[in-house]
């Protein structure tokens, strides 16, 4: 039931469409007029006031077949923005069924796959009068700088009982069951300034006590559920001065919050017994990003899953992501929701790629969704 031809087509007039994170103006007008030409009913919300970028996250909503009116409303979620270098991408098709750009942008799968197979399967729905329940669609922003489109949405927009994010990488079939939290670390350090050559003594090196702390803490793979990095050191002068004053700039993540908790509160510790040795000062400051989110295999937004994978001749594997996606901000939203692989490769690189036969093997499974939405309650 799903048209290559047309499915295709549709994926490469969305990544041809410049939408920098941050800049989606351009595309969010494209994808309401397309979900309008599907016949969803499509508003907007007030996203870009609060986090600056340049639209909206678009809601849309398709009314159930008759038969399935009674059933909870399936919620499909992608993204608008991409990555950069993402202007002017030139895709192609390769011999060996891949499609890639010309290497010198990303190709921006990541999410348009995503929404090409959605459309693509919401207007296979419709051609080929398949029962499903009512859908409602959320296209975010700002999804590649850290989640902004999700966090910004009002929870009374949310009519879906369930949903599906499409925006994962792995085989079709592949399910990411859960995903961390994170929390997102700024740690200042003051010491005191100093003549470096003539007295030293007098002064309290920041980089050399920020240095200390960070040697004292535990990163990297904490455990198979927690992580923790540093990722940026600011800060120093002349090399005659002393440093007095140094920012560090880290992160934790963990898929269970009592793990986060402890993990941020050694990084703490490691700091304020260090400066209080060296008689510094410091400010530590945790904030969290975005909820971990969780479901057992056994769960019903899984279960529907597995039976739609099933139905394609797959079998579904059920995997624990290392890193947020607007799944964990519909999850904490009350919408329970599980991240789906669409099957892309190399992301956030020039040498992005995509198998036409996933972008097909996506919108089917997209089909079996809405299929398995009309009888959840059978």
């Amino acid at each position: 039931m799903v048209q290559e031809k047309r499915l295709v087509q549709q994926f490469f007039d969305l990544v041809t469409v410049d939408s920098e994170s941050g800049n989606e103006a351009e595309i969010s007008e494209v994808l309401k007029k397309r979900l309008a030409e599907l016949g969803l009913s499509v508003t907007e919300d007030n996203a870009a006031e609060i986090t600056g970028h340049g639209a909206n996250n678009i809601f849309a909503a398709l009314e159930a077949t008759e038969d399935a009116k009674n059933q909870p409303t399936i919620l499909f979620t992608c993204h608008m923005d991409t990555v950069t270098p993402g202007n002017g991408i030139k895709p192609r098709i390769d011999e060996d069924g891949y499609i890639r750009s010309d290497g010198t942008t990303i190709l921006g799968s990541d999410d348009k796959a995503g929404i090409a197979a959605l459309f693509e399967a919401i207007q296979v729905a419709k051609e080929n009068k398949l029962s499903h329940a009512n859908i409602q669609v959320v296209i975010t922003v700002g999804e590649e700088s850290g989640l902004l489109g999700a966090r910004a949405i009002d929870p009374s927009m949310l009519t879906a009982s369930y949903g599906y994010a499409l925006d994962s990488n792995g085989d079709i079939g592949d399910i990411a069951v859960a995903a961390p939290t994170q929390a997102h670390i700024e740690i200042e350090i003051f010491g005191k300034s100093a003549h470096a050559g003539v007295s030293p003594e007098k002064g309290i090196s920041a980089i050399q006590v920020a240095a200390k702390a960070v040697s004292a803490m535990k990163l990297g793979r904490i455990d198979e559920e927690t992580t923790a990095n540093i990722g940026r050191f600011e800060g120093g002068g002349p090399t005659n001065i002393v440093c007095d004053y140094v920012k560090l700039v880290a992160e934790a993540r963990s898929i269970r919050e009592d793990k986060l908790e402890a993990q941020v509160a050694s990084m703490k510790q490691a700091v304020e017994e260090t400066v209080e040795s060296y008689q510094a000062k410091a400010v530590f400051q945790s904030n969290i990003v975005y909820p971990a989110y969780h479901h057992p295999d056994s769960s019903a937004v899984v279960q529907l899953a597995c039976r739609a994978i099933r139905a394609l001749n797959l079998e579904p594997r059920t995997f624990h992501s290392g890193g947020g996606s607007d799944a964990n901000v519909f999850n904490g939203l009350g919408v329970p929701t599980v991240n789906l692989a669409v099957g892309y490769e190399h992301i956030h690189t020039t040498k992005e790629q995509i198998k036409v036969d996933n972008l097909i093997k996506t919108s089917q499974l997209v089909v079996e969704l809405l299929k398995q939405s009309a009888q959840v309650q059978d």
